[in-house]
């Protein structure tokens, strides 16, 4: 089976640009907990409002995330990679930018999907650029530790650029992020390759 191809960046760069896609998806499950009660006065949310806002993003998450995986076998997970970053970028700007309940919540569904997409490809790709062994172990080991701050840190993100600047920029924050490992994934994953799908010849 011939081996899959390395970024020219090398596994390194390529790991960095995918624990950071990680990050990202993480740091926007639980950000806007800090912000709520500017969000709720922001853009007129009901006490339903307030629920959804949080909740339309873990459901498209969860509930999409068996499916991201699959599209990201069948499609190739590069390609399906960068599309949920793109997005989970833009949803995260809308989000920043809405201006009623109902554009704020259906951005947060959109990041949901995004971030469907993203972690299990995301995932794959690691898999793919580290064989077993000690590489992979202290592969997945930076993986583990990134969704851990990324749990860990919308806290104090949240708290901070809420102060700092306003609640929309908990999700512009999100959004750049988003951005910037959009600008980095390309160079430093490895490009799809056709024996990655099933051959059809007898």
């Amino acid at each position: 089976m011939p081996e899959s191809p390395r970024p020219a960046t090398g596994p390194g760069a390529a790991l960095a640009a995918l624990a950071a896609a990680q990050f990202t998806v993480m740091l926007a499950t639980s950000i806007v907990n800090v912000a709520l009660p500017q969000i709720s006065s922001g853009v007129g949310l009901s006490d339903n409002g307030t629920t959804w806002v949080i909740n339309a993003y873990g459901l498209a998450f969860g509930a999409l995330l068996l499916a991201g995986g699959r599209v990201a076998d069948l499609l190739g997970r590069r390609a399906v990679l960068l599309a949920g970053v793109a997005l989970f970028g833009a949803a995260s700007v809308a989000a920043g930018l809405a201006g009623s309940s109902a554009a704020l919540i259906a951005a947060r569904a959109a990041q949901g999907i995004g971030a469907a997409a993203i972690a299990p490809a995301a995932l794959a790709l690691v898999m793919d650029l580290f064989p077993p062994g000690p590489g992979r172990g202290r592969a997945l080991g930076v993986w583990g530790a990134v969704s851990g701050a990324g749990g860990a840190a919308c806290v104090l993100l949240g708290g901070v650029l809420t102060q700092a600047w306003g609640w929309p920029w908990i999700f512009h924050a999100v959004g750049i992020g988003a951005f910037v490992v959009l600008a980095a994934a390309p160079s430093s994953t490895p490009p799809p390759t056709n024996s990655a799908r099933p051959s059809t010849s007898p």
